[in-house]
């Protein structure tokens, strides 16, 4: 059945052109997909070793736990408490913690009705990895298509680095526009697509990457051509290569979401959508460093959330911009910090109306992102803060950050329509 929904997806996009059979071959589009397919269906991928075959999760001292929680602020306490939220349902969430953190919580005022090792816990996931999910894209692999798409299209896309991680990898920024390339300045209306803040969510680096091929692929069509010709579109799709390439690095997930620094207490990583200077460490996010949702030692403590801030404020011309994570079918906008509403009318307004229309095109829901919990020092809340543009949040679907690959083609379908809606507001969100 994944075949299936793979080879449909390959034939699906190739019918929006007709164009000549030896033309379909080179379609940037369509050989991703076609890839896609071919390592889906590929009997002999190796499984990756594993380091002494041990299964890191097995030292791994979180704790999934289920825990009684009712509204968005009991939810947001949780955050402050260490808790990594990631499913919630009308009386209770559920989540990993730190046994460290999960002692103090314990002595707190919620009521936890389920617990269990991650290791115990992730043992259901285990039959999706690594074959059937090879038809994900690594950073290697990322940079690749990347390339290929930029020296393909070199008339109008330049590859350029926008700073380096942690751990020196560089963070690809691919800049679609037909008059400027690399970091040529842009009068043109600027719009930024950015995946992979957190680096369990692969599914957010897929969107954003064939997304780019799409418009590629699809630059001589009038209805893309427009945007092509009087916009100045940037596609991150990869902004955590560090803690992508943790994630993934022994053969068995390890259910990392933040970077790849080493903390004061030897523990890995800071959250990168809780480490911009926009209310940075107040609700929902954690001061101690061996939670999921560690803000730092100060905001833009990390190169990668600089590197972000250096590329946004040396761009006035960028107005809007879409962040992908995964997983909740939803799509937010500011604040996320705070549960005020944008206090400017016109600003909310035009929020409300674009995100309703990317819900309606991707069958997910708009709120405000401080309905689900509050969440402060995120990527989407700083931008608008400090530059004025209209950022949103798209949770992307699924039941798990790792879905498997037979949910890529569905998924890539529906935010494409809302990934060019955002295009065709980019000059003027409040038209």
């Amino acid at each position: 059945m994944r075949k299936v929904f793979l080879l449909v997806s390959l034939f699906a996009f190739s019918a929006f052109a007709q164009k000549s059979e030896e033309l379909q071959k080179n379609l940037a589009f369509d050989q991703i997909l076609g890839e896609l397919v071919s390592r889906y269906e590929n009997p002999n991928i190796p499984e990756p070793k594993m380091d002494g075959s041990i299964d890191p999760l097995k030292t791994d001292d979180r704790m999934y736990i289920t825990v009684k929680a009712s509204d968005k602020k009991e939810r947001t306490r949780l955050l402050e408490l260490g808790l990594d939220i990631m499913d919630i349902k009308k009386d209770s969430v559920s989540g990993l913690i730190s046994k460290i953190e999960l002692s103090a919580l314990e002595n707190k005022e919620f009521s936890i009705i389920g617990k269990k090792t991650i290791y115990d816990w992730a043992k259901q996931f285990e039959k999706d990895f690594p074959v059937s999910d090879s038809a994900y894209h690594n950073y290697n692999e990322t940079l690749e298509y990347l390339k290929k798409l930029a020296s393909e299209n070199s008339d109008i896309a330049s590859l350029f680095s926008m700073g380096k991680t942690i751990e020196g990898r560089d963070i690809w920024v691919l800049r679609l526009n037909s008059s400027a390339k690399g970091e040529v300045k842009s009068s043109k209306p600027g719009a930024v697509f950015v995946g992979n803040h957190h680096a369990r969510e692969h599914l957010s680096n897929e969107v954003p990457l064939l997304f780019a091929a799409y418009l590629l692929d699809n630059r001589d069509k009038p209805e893309i051509k427009k945007y092509l010709d009087t916009l100045d579109i940037y596609i991150i799709p990869m902004f955590n290569p560090d803690g992508v390439e943790y994630d993934i690095a022994t053969g068995r997930y390890r259910w990392h979401r933040k970077n790849a620094r080493i903390n004061s207490d030897k523990s890995i990583g800071v959250d990168l959508n809780r480490n911009y200077d926009t209310t940075w460490c107040q609700s929902g996010s954690s001061h101690y460093p061996g939670s999921d949702t560690y803000c730092g030692t100060g905001p833009f403590s990390e190169p990668e959330t600089q590197a972000m801030r250096d590329f946004i404020l040396a761009r006035k011309n960028i107005k809007t911009l879409q962040s992908y994570h995964s997983y909740a079918s939803l799509i937010l906008y500011p604040w996320g910090g705070i549960y005020d509403p944008i206090a400017n009318e016109k600003d909310r307004n035009a929020f409300i109306k674009m995100a309703n229309e990317m819900a309606r095109l991707t069958g997910y829901n708009a709120q405000q992102s401080s309905e689900l919990y509050a969440a402060s020092g995120d990527t989407c809340d700083w931008a608008y803060d400090k530059a004025g543009i209209f950022a949103f949040t798209t949770e992307l679907e699924g039941n798990s950050f790792y879905p498997g690959a037979s949910i890529i083609k569905k998924t890539v379908e529906k935010n494409i329509k809302a990934a060019v809606y955002l295009l065709s507001m980019t000059d003027n969100p409040y038209k």
